[in-house]
């Protein structure tokens, strides 16, 4: 199936410039451990703000690989070859994103858990964490593949792609860190997990159409 190997080649592609996975890595892990030593060992102040630390340094990591989701294709021309095949564009561009989406989305996920631990989040507010990572960063990835695709080949891409996407990432950021805040305050979380699930789903559906759409726009 053309989508499975999309998201093979990626993969080998990334496997070969591991440097760049490996920034986006280091750049989550600093940004969070960061704010613990500049706030100091008051507890109740970083179980406060530990959600909405590791769901905007998670954010912002995932940003920063953006504008190579297609430019690399792009430069060496295996963007036009896919727009010339009969392959279905959309299902090509998903393959990207959720390629992008387990080599930047899913080291954040397995090393929120282990961060959350220095801010004294409960085990319960760790899992919580966990999962609604598990449900957004792909829709970071689904949405920021529209932002990519409508700046390639444009100067200063990245800076575009940050003004373009971040409107669309606040709503599942506010219900990302929402759902661990209202787990920490005894409060139901289940409406926060089913938005993030809503917005997956509206992205799976939606998302791979407006990033083909905008690809072929960016490449005539």
């Amino acid at each position: 199936m053309i989508i499975m190997w999309i998201i093979k080649r990626d993969l080998l592609l990334a496997i070969r410039r591991q440097s760049d996975v490996l920034t986006t890595l280091f750049f989550f892990v600093i940004v969070v451990s960061l704010f613990p030593l500049s706030v100091g060992p008051e507890m109740n102040m970083l179980r406060a703000m530990a959600p909405g630390v590791v769901w905007v340094a998670a954010l912002l990591a995932s940003m920063l690989s953006l504008n190579r989701m297609f430019s690399n294709d792009y430069m060496d021309g295996t963007l036009e070859q896919m727009l010339l095949s009969p392959q279905s564009l959309s299902l090509l561009v998903l393959g990207k994103a959720f390629a992008h989406w387990l080599v930047t989305g899913i080291p954040l996920v397995i090393m929120a858990p282990i961060l959350g631990i220095q801010y004294d989040l409960p085990a319960e507010a760790l899992v919580v964490l966990t999962l609604t990572l598990l449900l957004g960063t792909p829709v970071l990835s689904l949405i920021g593949a529209i932002g990519a695709a409508l700046t390639l080949g444009l100067r200063g891409g990245s800076v575009l792609i940050s003004l373009l996407v971040l409107p669309l990432y606040i709503p599942v950021l506010i219900f990302g860190a929402g759902a661990v805040e209202a787990n920490m305050a005894g409060i139901g979380f289940d409406a926060h997990l089913s938005l993030l699930g809503a917005f997956l789903l509206a992205s799976l559906a939606l998302a791979p159409w407006a990033t083909a759409s905008s690809l072929r726009v960016s490449l005539e």
